[in-house]
């Protein structure tokens, strides 16, 4: 794992982007299975399932006794597991519930705003170096607390042509209420379209590969999405206060999802980061997924020296990174030097992976710097705000005179005509 400056790896950034071009042939290929999939149905989705997946299917839809199969294959540990995830997250989300409003503002004034949940949600959850059963509940169970009325659920199926069974306790856990074997873009085309055996849905949430991501940013527009989710992230600023183990473990555990994962480290200290480095190469090695971690590691695994702790504070806030865990003394007193972060994990004992799994909070989070604007998921993504306006004659009587200056200001005659004609009591 390298050692650089700040400003060495700026400059090698800026290399990077200067070379980087975008790939239209991705495009071209996620558009074409778009435009299958809207023309021919289920009859698409079967083709790309044999392409892609290896596997015939005559069926999308997980049956009743394909559950009843995953309750007797997963372990009782994993089922008590996954209720206490599903308890901390649930507690964390209800604090997120909004309520709808009125105000009466006197006068013959009432305002106020309707919040009410999207009737139907579509979640991807990926299938391909991993299975993600904890996906699953950090998004169905944000939405069961919103209130959609249907969730439904799509996953590349397995070589056996069936769901992880992991994936598909936790669908049925989280309150998931029709589970389809299948992925890729022609999932999130099914889902923003319909099909014969899939029907559309209002709005889709849930990480994947490249091919989900750019069909989700197409098909955007004609369904709502809830983020284009790059590769994952995590920044580790450290001190010497920082045990070294610790935080190459936690790097490491984030190069394991995929070669394109990043994983920073910003420190103050050579000798932390000489030690860093030394541990890296340690676990690393035993590391099951080791081809995977040393690609991630070798092409996107940094470790940025820094003068103190306020340069990292701005460099952090530049990179806005999906995961930041800060290792370093007084790690609250810390945090209001952040501004940009999908998730802060404040101290040696908070790495990123209990995030993931246990702590509550979301784990789907803006990557690739769109945490400068964005946030994590959430049950304020499944609901959806009306406003609500009633006036009495005599309140719109007052302001009647200044609707019309700014309706005849704008040109629109028939708006203003709109006040006009009630002003005259007709």
């Amino acid at each position: 794992m390298q050692i650089m400056t700040l400003e060495q790896y700026k400059q090698e950034k800026m290399q990077q982007t200067n070379t980087q071009q975008a790939d239209f042939g991705l495009d071209q290929a996620v558009l074409e299975i778009i435009g299958e999939v809207r023309e021919q149905g289920d009859a698409a989705l079967k083709k790309y399932t044999e392409k892609f997946d290896g596997i015939q299917l005559e069926q999308f839809a997980v049956t009743q006794a394909e559950y009843e199969e995953a309750d007797q294959l997963v372990s009782s540990s994993f089922q008590k597991a996954l209720a206490k995830a599903k308890e901390n997250i649930s507690s964390f989300h209800a604090e997120q519930k909004e309520k709808s409003w009125l105000i009466d503002q006197a006068h013959g004034v009432l305002l106020g705003q309707k919040v009410s949940p999207l009737g139907s949600v579509g979640i991807y959850v990926p299938g391909g170096k991993a299975a993600y059963p904890s996906t699953v509940l950090m998004n169905a169970i944000p939405a069961k607390i919103a209130g959609v009325k249907r969730i439904a659920m799509v996953t590349p199926p397995q070589p056996n042509g069936k769901v992880n069974p992991h994936v598909l306790v936790a669908a049925k856990e989280a309150g998931v209420d029709i589970v389809y074997k299948v992925g890729g873009a022609q999932a999130i085309a099914a889902l923003a379209y319909g099909t014969e055996s899939i029907q559309k849905v209002a709005k889709i949430t849930g990480p994947g590969n490249a091919f989900v991501a750019r069909a989700k940013k197409w098909v955007y527009g004609d369904v709502a999405i809830d983020m284009i989710a790059g590769p994952s992230e995590v920044c580790i600023v450290a001190d010497d206060s920082a045990p070294a183990q610790f935080a190459a473990a936690d790097l490491l555990a984030q190069a394991e999802h995929d070669e394109r994962a990043t994983a920073i480290c910003v420190t103050t200290s050579t000798r932390f980061a000489e030690e860093l480095q030394r541990e890296v190469a340690v676990q690393m090695e035993q590391a099951p997924r080791k081809a995977i971690i040393e690609q991630s590691i070798m092409d996107n695994g940094r470790i940025i020296l820094v003068e103190n702790l306020e340069a990292a504070w701005t460099f952090v806030n530049e990179l806005a990174p999906e995961h930041l865990q800060l290792m370093v003394e007084n790690a609250l007193e810390k945090l209001p030097k952040i501004h940009n972060a999908g998730a802060v994990f404040l101290g040696n004992y908070s790495p990123e992976a209990l995030g993931d799994y246990m702590a509550g909070p979301n784990h789907t989070l803006p990557t690739s710097g769109t945490a400068v604007f964005s946030s994590p998921l959430g049950v304020y993504d499944f609901m959806k705000k009306t406003s609500i306006i009633h006036y009495t004659k005599k309140a719109l009587d007052e302001v009647s005179a200044d609707i019309i200056e700014l309706a005849n200001a704008e040109g629109l005659q028939a708006h203003a005509n709109s006040i006009d004609i009630r002003k005259a009591g007709l």
